[in-house]
Formats: structure tokens, sequence, C-alpha cells
């Protein structure tokens, strides 16, 4: 993103702020009444693109709507759903497709997504130039890596069927996430899937230049799929709904400040896990907010929306990569109630 669209998108977040101001009387009210409690789960550590969910607690965007949030990291997408399901967490932040498959075998869950922060999925295949693999025909025959929950291993059939491959064209080795990347830099593996902005920067920790490496972005490749979105309980949507738009509304305003000025954001992170490298949880926030958050259905939809069409197809492609029993209703598994106006989600052009 070049510097006049974030000098651009530094106006609008204070833009955003100066609304807040104007609005402060109704929010002066909500903080008189006892904060209403969110216990959060990310999916995964205190990363790079979790700095806007910090800085929306640190900055207290989230007090600001009368919430008291606490904010824990995961161990996946689909443990953060199990965790909502569950009840031990109210909201949480998930692959959409790991929520398409726990609706599919629990049709009553009434979990939903309620922003969609990844517009598109971050999975991708990753392989070395060295091995001649330029488009998705050449890995036919090809052994890749990956854990077995993985997205971009679970997704594979949509990915192999938007490009002429068989399903069983290719054999996959399961690997623990730790060693992933590790087994295509000693050349082990002819490639593995991640997400893009996780593997990438792995495989350069591991030696790997980047000029060395073939992408191919499930997305760039006719994948359909959404990626991350924030998801709310059943009994959250049913209690307290204006909770979960008020959790938006903060999250939009601190994303819209990340998307400006990531450099800030990101120290959001630091300062929560002193142990991680800031620069390169700069970096993965930096591919993240470009690839998968500022596309053109975002600039036209404005952030956290998708539009329904896509969505079912998304939702298609879920079931049949995965092999699920039932299709989930696509108008019950998005909330487009609790989005933040429209005005208030718009990236600058």
């Amino acid at each position: 993103m070049n510097i006049a669209k974030r000098r651009s998108l530094k106006k609008l977040a204070a833009l955003c702020g100066a609304a807040a101001v104007l609005t402060f009387p109704t929010l002066g009210l909500a903080q008189s009444s006892p904060a209403t409690k969110i216990n959060f789960t990310l999916d995964w550590r205190f990363e790079g693109p979790s700095a806007p969910f910090l800085m929306a607690l640190e900055k207290g965007y989230f007090l600001e709507e009368g919430l008291n949030v606490t904010i824990d990291s995961g161990n996946g997408s689909a443990g953060a759903v199990t965790r909502v399901a569950t009840g031990a967490y109210d909201m949480g932040f998930a692959d959409f497709s790991a929520l398409v498959e726990y609706a599919s075998a629990n049709a009553d869950a009434g979990i939903q997504a309620v922003y969609m922060l990844y517009n598109q999925t971050p999975a991708a295949v990753f392989t070395l130039k060295e091995f001649g693999i330029d488009t998705p025909a050449d890995l036919a025959g090809k052994t890749l890596a990956a854990p077995v929950f993985d997205a971009g291993r679970k997704a594979w059939p949509s990915f192999a069927a938007h490009n002429g491959l068989a399903v069983d064209s290719v054999t996959w080795q399961s690997v623990d996430p730790a060693i992933r990347e590790t087994l295509l830099a000693r050349r082990q593996v002819d490639a593995i899937t991640g997400f893009y902005f996780t593997s990438l920067l792995n495989l350069e920790a591991r030696g790997v230049s980047l000029d060395e490496i073939t992408v191919m972005p499930y997305a760039d490749y006719g994948v359909a799929l959404y990626g991350n979105a924030i998801i709310a309980s059943k009994k959250m949507l049913a209690e307290q709904p204006e909770a979960v738009a008020g959790f938006n509304r903060a999250f939009n305003k601190a994303l819209l400040e990340t998307i400006a000025d990531p450099e800030s954001a990101v120290k959001y992170v630091s300062k929560r896990d002193p142990l991680v490298n800031e620069g390169l949880e700069l970096r993965r926030l930096t591919l993240a907010l470009d690839a998968q958050v500022v596309t053109d259905e975002t600039r036209e939809e404005g952030l956290g929306a998708v539009t329904l069409d896509r969505l079912k197809q998304s939702i298609d492609e879920a079931v049949e990569s995965f092999g699920l029993s039932s299709t989930p209703d696509a108008e019950t598994l998005f909330n487009f109630a609790m989005l933040p106006e429209k005005s208030t989600r718009i990236l600058p052009h």
C-alpha cells in the first residue's frame, strides 16, 4: 500500500475518532452501567494480525462501548469455534470454513460470523523454484506436507477442482506445524500448504530467500473461500446483541488505525508478548492487511462485510472440500445486522 493511501487512511481514522467524541454522551451512559464482560479467543498466538484486537483493548475502545473485554491466544480455528460453542468464550476469531464445518454437524449451535476480517482465505501452496513447480498442474504426483487441520490441506479439493487436478493427484504427509516449513527448506517434501503470511516468513526464517519461493495463493487460483471472521455465541447474540455490535464498532475503529499505521499498531502485540520480534510481526501484519484485508471487495462493500452470492459459494466450497453431510444456510451463518454502519467501514480509494 503506497504512502498516499496510508495518509488517506490516517485521515479516515481521525474522522472516526472525531465521530466517537461526538457520540460521547451516549458512550458515557453506557459506562455509567456495569460493563458487559466478553471473553474473546483468538485463533492463534499473539502475532502481527492480532494488532487491531489488542489496540482496541489497550486504547479503551471496547470500554467506550461499555464492554469489559479479555483476549486470549488460541490453538487453531477449530479450537476457537469449539471454545465459543461450549460457552468457554463469548466471542472469537476463526476461519469461516471452520465455522461452516461445525455448523454442518451442529445445526442448533447458533454461532454466527459477525465481521469478516480476512476477505479471502490466506491458504496457499508453497514450493521452491528449483523444483520446477510453476503451476498447479505441476503439483501432480508430488508430496505435500501440512498438519491434518491446516486450512489449505482441508480446502485442497477446492483448489484441485478449480485447477483441473484430481483430488488424489498428490500425496499428503501429516506433520506438526512447527516442522512444516523446515521440511520444505531441507528439500524433504515438494511443497507445503499454509497461511500466506505465516509460511512465507517461516521459510525465510529457515534460510530460504523470498526469490527462491513459488507461492500459489488459493484466492488467486479460483478458490472463493472467505478467511477468518469474528464469531459470536448463540447466547451472546440472543441476550447481548448490542454488546456484539459494540465489539465490532470498537474493533473496526482499531482496524482502520491499524491499516493507516501498522508500525504503531504492531507495538500493541509486542506490549502483550514482549518475546515477539516486532519487526517480523510488522511484516506479517502488513502481508495480512495487503493480501487478505484490503481487497477489491472490501473497497466496494466496506471492511467486515461479505456478499451473499460469494458467501453461499464459500460455504458450498467448504462443504464439498470437507465432505460435509449438510450445507448451512448462508444468511443464518453470517449476521449482517451486527456490522457497523457502512460509512465507518469504507476505505479511501
